[in-house]
C-alpha cells in the first residue's frame, strides 16, 4: 500500500503545479489522483493530460488516477443521446492509457454528495455530517426528476456493459464510489438509490453485472461505516459493525480493488476502526492507494493544508 493525494486538498491551485508537487512530496505523497479541468463535462483535452503527466515526471511523482465527471449517469436514460455519451467516456478511457493512467474513478449517483450539518471534533474543528431529514420526503426532487430502481439499474447495466469491455482493452481500471451517504431511502429526492437498501448487497449486484477485474470499486471507509451501522446486509447479519466492515473489506479487496480511501466522515468510529480495516486491506494483499478524503476544518487551517499534512 501507498499513500495517495487527490483533489480534495491543492496547493497553488493546479494538482500538478510545482506548488501542490512539493507540498504532497514533503508528506510522503509520490501518488496523485487528478480532476480534469478543461471540459470536464465532456470529452479531456489530451494536450492538458500530458502536461499534467510531464509535471509529475519532473517530480518523480505518479499519475495515477483521474476521477471521471459523475453527470453521465444523468444522460444515459434511454434515448439516442446516450450513445454519444458512451463514445466519450470510451474516449477519455483512451486519453488517459495514453499517458499511463490505469485507473479512472467515478461516483454512481443522480443525487449529488450530501451533507446538512456540523460536528465538533478536537481541538475546535468541525466535521461535515448527515443525519436524515424527519421530513425527508419533502425534500424537493432533484432536477433529473423521478427515477425509478428499474431505471437506476437499466443505466447502471448499459454503462457497465459498455464501458468496462474497452477499459479492459485499454488496461484501464474503472473504480466506483458507492452513493454518499448510502442508502438513502427509495424516493429520497424522488430517486430510487442503487445501494439501496443495503450497500453490500448493492456492491456484489453491481460487480456481478460485467464480472471483471476492470469493475471495481474505490473502497470509501467512512462510507461503507455508514452504510453498514445503518442496514446489516443479509449476508452478515452479525450485529458487530466490525464484523460487517471486515466482511466488506475482504470481499472487495479480493475480488475488484482499485483504489482505497479514507475518509473521516464518521468520526465517531474513530482511529481504531480506520487502523483495524488497513490492517485487514493489507492481509488481503491490497497494493493500491490510500488516500484522506475529507477532513475536519478549522478557521486558522485555510484550505485545509495542516490537516491533509497531518492524515498524510
Amino acid at each position: 500500500m501507498h499513500v495517495g493525494g487527490d483533489y480534495h486538498n491543492i496547493a497553488g491551485g493546479d494538482i500538478t503545479s510545482k506548488q501542490n508537487l512539493e507540498y504532497n512530496l514533503r508528506h510522503g505523497v509520490k501518488r496523485l489522483t487528478a480532476e480534469i479541468s478543461k471540459n470536464p463535462e465532456g470529452a479531456w483535452d489530451p494536450d492538458e493530460l500530458q502536461r499534467m503527466k510531464d509535471n509529475c515526471d519532473k517530480y518523480g511523482v505518479v499519475f495515477e488516477a483521474i476521477r471521471m465527471n459523475s453527470r453521465y449517469i444523468n444522460l444515459l436514460r434511454k434515448g439516442p443521446k446516450r450513445g454519444r455519451e458512451i463514445d466519450i467516456i470510451v474516449g477519455n478511457i483512451r486519453k488517459a492509457a495514453q499517458i499511463g493512467v490505469r485507473i479512472i474513478t467515478y461516483h454512481c449517483e443522480v443525487i449529488p454528495y450530501r451533507r446538512n450539518g456540523k460536528t465538533t471534533g478536537r481541538g475546535g474543528t468541525t466535521c461535515d455530517s448527515f443525519k436524515l431529514e424527519d421530513d425527508w420526503k419533502n425534500v424537493p426532487m432533484g432536477d433529473e426528476g423521478r427515477v425509478t430502481y428499474g431505471d437506476y439499474w437499466e443505466r447502471i447495466t448499459y454503462f457497465l456493459e459498455e464501458i468496462i469491455p474497452a477499459a479492459k482493452e485499454y488496461d484501464v481500471r474503472m473504480a466506483c464510489h458507492p452513493a454518499d451517504p448510502p442508502g438513502l431511502p427509495f424516493g429520497y429526492q424522488g430517486v430510487d438509490e442503487w445501494d439501496s437498501p443495503a450497500i453490500f448487497e448493492a456492491i456484489k449486484r453491481y460487480e456481478s453485472i460485467v464480472d471483471s477485474p476492470y469493475n471495481g470499486f474505490q473502497l470509501d471507509l467512512g462510507n461503507a461505516s455508514a452504510g453498514l451501522r445503518i442496514r446489516r446486509p443479509k449476508c452478515c447479519r452479525s450485529s458487530n459493525t466490525s464484523a460487517n466492515g471486515e466482511k466488506y473489506i475482504r470481499y472487495t479487496c479480493v475480488t475488484f480493488v482499485a483504489v482505497l480511501t479514507i475518509s473521516t466522515k464518521s468520526f465517531p468510529m474513530k482511529e481504531k476502526w480506520t487502523f483495524q480495516k488497513l490492517c485487514e486491506s493489507r492481509d488481503t494483499q491490497f497494493s493500491g492507494s490510500i488516500c484522506p478524503d475529507h477532513m475536519p476544518s478549522h478557521p486558522d487551517d485555510p484550505g485545509g493544508f495542516q490537516a491533509f499534512a497531518f492524515s498524510y
